[in-house]
């Protein structure tokens, strides 16, 4: 029994450390929200919202 708690946290702990990972083309990924509401822009255009240039 405590070896299959140990494995599990074991498990839990390497899941979290590739959670924490940066992955490449995150800051392009970031770069692709608007600033005043978050969403994501699929265009060069404006937001919808009409706030974020760009």
């Amino acid at each position: 029994m405590v070896k299959v708690v140990s494995l599990f946290l074991i498990g839990m702990l390497v899941m979290a450390m590739f959670g924490r990972l940066k992955y490449p083309g995150q800051k392009r990924l970031q770069a692709a929200k608007c600033p005043k509401c978050g969403r994501h822009k699929f265009t060069k255009g404006p937001c919808d919202c009409g706030q974020g240039k760009s």
